[in-house]
């Protein structure tokens, strides 16, 4: 003979981490969480044999929640568990098809440039200065810059190294291409004259936060100086050889010419070179200088070399 359970909460056989009412004959449909506080269901309203409507909606509701919160408690456990396992879990319930996340970036402070190397046409690479309506040559060795604080930079060397002075990142050669705004000058020699100063003070005295990174400059010498043909318009630059307080220092130009476009404003490129064996080839300021060209107009000779006045 067998005995028939008295009415209580007991354990669901169709959601076992939720408890049902056993009214002592059959199941009802009051479910509860486990554990909660006894609550006896509420007698049936008059005419009735069981929970008016009202209250069948709120404990179909009160069902409802429970069996969510079960499934994601079940849920994280799932994904969470499997003894540290849960990465192949997770990565197992994204549907198909969908893209994978991008990779993280480089910690580096100065991602890499492009490659200096030319197109595979074998025609030279090129940087373009829209605003002031010229290219410059891009030597093997040198990238596009990315990522760095100075304005109007054209080209860099690639990477950087930890400064000789005062804590900070520098690099070993820049080039800088600006349009003269504040000048009422007009000649390309004043211009040059005038800029060289401060291109050398920009380079290797202090940096755009203030910093030393070389602490100072102890000395300056000029090497070079005269009149020199920039994409068909005459032009003028100065070089110096700076020294530093530490480091090996470098070599500084400032080039003035006229643009070619637009209101032909003045236009100043500027070189900074460090000195020693790991900076760039000196040569380096000839050849980019040689190969500024006008914008859409390849032909337009540059010339270096013998339109150079003489050295003082």
């Amino acid at each position: 003979m067998s005995m028939t359970p008295p009415p209580g909460w007991y354990r669901d056989p169709s959601y076992p981490l939720v408890e049902r009412w056993w009214d002592g004959t059959a199941w009802t449909d009051h479910r509860r969480q486990r554990g909660a506080v006894p609550v006896s269901p509420a007698p049936p309203e008059p005419g009735g044999h069981g929970p008016g409507p009202r209250r069948a909606r709120a404990v179909a509701l009160v069902a409802a929640g429970a069996v969510l919160v079960t499934s994601i408690v079940t849920g994280v456990l799932v994904l969470g568990g499997n003894d540290g396992r849960g990465g192949a879990a997770a990565a197992r319930t994204t549907p198909p098809g969908t893209p994978s996340a991008p990779s993280a970036p480089s910690k580096g402070r100065y991602p890499a440039g492009p490659s200096s190397a030319g197109p595979r046409s074998g025609t030279p690479a090129v940087v373009v200065d829209e605003l002031n309506g010229i290219t410059l040559p891009l030597p093997k060795g040198w990238v596009e810059p990315r990522d760095v604080a100075e304005d109007d930079m054209v080209m860099t060397t690639p990477g950087t190294y930890d400064c000789p002075g005062d804590p900070g990142l520098c690099r070993r050669g820049r080039v800088v291409s600006r349009t003269v705004t504040a000048n009422a000058e007009g000649s390309p020699k004043a211009l040059a004259e005038q800029d060289i100063d401060d291109a050398a003070n920009t380079a290797y005295d202090r940096d755009v936060v203030g910093g030393r990174p070389y602490r100072g400059i102890a000395s300056h010498r000029l090497l070079k100086a005269g009149s020199v043909a920039v994409a068909g318009r005459a032009g003028y630059l100065v070089r110096w050889r700076v020294r530093t307080g530490v480091g090996p220092g470098g070599y500084v130009e400032s080039l003035a010419f006229a643009s070619s476009v637009g209101s032909q404003a003045p236009v100043i490129v500027r070189f900074a070179f460090d000195a020693g064996a790991d900076g760039p080839p000196l040569a380096d300021m000839d050849r980019i200088t040689e190969g500024i060209r006008a914008t859409g107009d390849a032909g337009t000779g540059g010339g270096v070399g013998s339109s150079i006045g003489p050295s003082r």
